[in-house]
């Protein structure tokens, strides 16, 4: 049986008023999919002060919630880095079980946060989703065994002075101020535990899908292949990105797709209470027939004045394709322009 899956990055609905408004453009796309999981980036929580605009608290009217029914999601991610704060964590859950919306990542406790989600399609298709972050605040946001919070999937960095010419621009190290490399690793408790969790919802349901907040810019760094190459041996489908505000390069693994980072879906208001810029996003659609993917595609997406999200024509977006073929290739990606999608698969 042929299962479509589609894949939002970041959504925030801060400074929405009216829920019809966000995803109108972009309901009947979204009509074509079986199953649809998007990164929820803010909280449906009403302070109960006034906030400074450096805060990262990142809130939102619990009465726009209603948007995500709009766009008919079957289910969202809450393990960020703007899902922060207990009273807002557990408001923005509340909102969320009200409506119906099943979510995966946040909880009253780790056990709740790690708990994934399973939907099942109108075929009958089990889909399981599970999502961590690696970009979170230090306290205060890792659930606890007995606290609220997120699941995390913890990284780490160094930086090591090259001892030998690796690329043509950086000389080695025979001379002062040669500039270090930076490396990234995932946590291996972690890893361990992402690695048992994906393998026993893969008992549990048909597909599988690992989400992921993570990234810095542009790049793919070494942590996030390593945690997508992890879940995807562990059983996953599909493997998911998002965090960056930017779209990232795609990789096929074991004949597995992963998208490093879906950008940004809906997400009007940034950071310091500054607009994002039109930023390129994608909606990403992945098809499995029999257990087997037999195609992954993306549409580039952009939002409009009114925070309206709309599909692009990819003939009209030549320089965000470049930068995203440019930044495949060396994974070995072929990128394939069909219509109003690009394939990978």
């Amino acid at each position: 049986m042929k299962t479509t899956l589609m894949f939002m990055g970041d959504v925030n609905l801060m400074n929405v008023t009216d829920p019809q408004a966000p995803f109108g453009k972009v309901t009947e796309v979204l009509q074509q999919a079986d199953m649809r999981f998007a990164n929820l980036e803010c909280c449906f929580y009403e302070a109960p002060g006034a906030r400074s605009l450096s805060d990262e608290g990142f809130y939102a009217s619990p009465a726009v919630a209603r948007a995500l029914r709009v766009a008919g999601l079957d289910a969202v991610g809450t393990a960020n880095n703007v899902n922060y704060g207990e009273r807002a964590i557990l408001s923005s859950l509340d909102v969320l079980d009200a409506l119906g919306i099943p979510h995966t990542g946040s909880g009253a406790n780790a056990a709740a946060a790690h708990e994934p989600v399973i939907v099942k399609t109108p075929g009958g298709v089990r889909v399981g989703v599970l999502q961590r972050t690696s970009v979170y605040w230090p306290t205060g946001h890792e659930a606890g065994e007995h606290t609220p919070g997120v699941a995390a999937l913890r990284g780490h960095t160094a930086y090591r002075v090259p001892a030998h010419k690796t690329r043509p621009e950086i000389p080695p190290m025979n001379r002062p101020g040669v500039p270090p490399e930076v490396m990234t690793w995932a946590d291996p408790a972690y890893l361990t535990r992402l690695r048992e969790d994906v393998a026993r919802l893969r008992e549990r349901c048909d597909l599988v899908v690992a989400s992921h907040h993570w990234g810095l810019h542009q790049d793919v760094l070494q942590y996030m292949t390593e945690i997508a190459h992890a879940a995807i041996d562990a059983g996953a489908d599909v493997a998911i990105g998002h965090g960056p505000h930017y779209s990232l390069p795609v990789e096929v693994y074991r004949g597995k797709p992963i998208f490093y980072g879906l950008g940004s879906f809906s997400f009007h208001t940034g950071h310091g209470g500054r607009k994002h810029g039109d930023w390129v996003g994608m909606l990403a659609r992945v098809e499995i027939d029999s257990g087997r993917v037999t195609e992954a595609a993306f549409r580039l997406v952009r939002h409009d004045e009114s925070n309206q999200t709309y599909c692009c024509d990819p003939a009209q977006e030549r320089d965000a394709l470049e930068e995203i073929t440019r930044r495949s290739t060396p994974l070995g990606t072929r990128l394939d322009v069909r219509g109003a999608e690009v394939r990978f698969i």
